[in-house]
């Protein structure tokens, strides 16, 4: 095999690993030069850990890596089993994480320099084909030193690592994936967050984007405001000019007002956001202005 001709085929990135124990969050962030690096890099399950495989990725080594997990091996007997029959592991980096953040990885010995991992509280950082050891550094302590939620403390920490240097070849996709138990859509399922910028001129600072979005859409105010007053004028003058009322004569939260905010809370997708009492979230507010 020409290793040179097929470098092109390494999934040659950077990534992290995380836990947060005390939400029972789990996920990955990734970035890379590599077309959908999200499609082979990340895998997760709620309750049980994370899994990072790269650089000449066997993909296998996710769901694998999970089920040990779950089956109560520790990080560091995981990666042990994935390695351990695998003739391409020398050109194979891997982490991962339990949810309880126990975290260990592996970067075999012939993947392309820079490549190497650095292991912290609750995660694991790593990469190969690099500018240099400072983009995962500068990761893990991003990640250390961020609070928030889970997604929020990944995407902190490779932007903080694109910053430091990156990927040596440049930038095409990038990922987060977070899961929690009953975390999902109208809790169906534990996925929390799955988003993936595939092909992008700037795919961290696209999927930060699509991340302020998805708070939007998926993640719902703590707070809610009364409609009322000033708050009940806005709603209403909106809802005109949305064709969803008729008229502005409305004093008072009735039902043909509380009818027409459903059909546009609902028509816009946020599901979650909407109250059967006389609230309105705050993003929902602030973007009905914008209509």
């Amino acid at each position: 095999m020409n290793r040179q001709m097929d470098k092109d085929k390494l999934v040659a990135t950077f990534s992290i690993v995380a836990a947060n124990p005390e939400t029972g969050e789990v996920g990955v962030a990734v970035q890379s030069k590599f077309l959908a690096v999200g499609s082979v890099v990340p895998w997760a399950k709620a309750n049980v850990g994370a899994v990072a495989t790269q650089s000449w990725a066997n993909t296998a080594y996710g769901p694998e890596g999970l089920e040990f997990l779950e089956k109560g091996l520790s990080p560091d007997e995981v990666i042990d089993k994935l390695i351990a029959d695998d003739p391409g592991r020398s050109l194979r980096q891997v982490a991962v994480v339990n949810a309880d953040g126990e975290a260990s990885a592996f970067t075999g010995h012939e993947c392309y320099d820079w490549a190497g991992h650095k292991i912290g509280k609750h995660h694991s950082c790593q990469g190969n084909i690099l500018v240099s050891e400072k983009t995962v550094s500068e990761m893990s302590r991003a990640f250390e030193e961020s609070e928030g939620p889970l997604a929020e403390r990944l995407l902190i920490a490779i932007s903080a690592a694109q910053h430091a240097g990156g990927d040596s070849r440049g930038k095409q996709s990038a990922a987060v994936y977070v899961l929690q138990d009953g975390a999902g859509y109208g809790g169906y399922n534990d996925v929390k967050v799955d988003l993936r910028v595939d092909d992008h001129p700037e795919p961290i600072e696209e999927l930060q984007r699509l991340y302020e979005l998805h708070k939007m859409y998926a993640a719902p105010s703590e707070e809610k405001i009364a409609i009322e007053e000033n708050v009940l004028e806005t709603v209403v003058e909106q809802l005109v000019k949305a064709d969803l009322l008729e008229s502005v004569d409305h004093s008072s939260y009735d039902e043909e007002v509380k009818e027409a905010l459903k059909t546009f809370v609902l028509r816009e997708n946020f599901d979650d956001h909407w109250s059967e009492e006389a609230l309105i979230d705050e993003a929902v507010l602030e973007y009905l202005k914008k209509q």
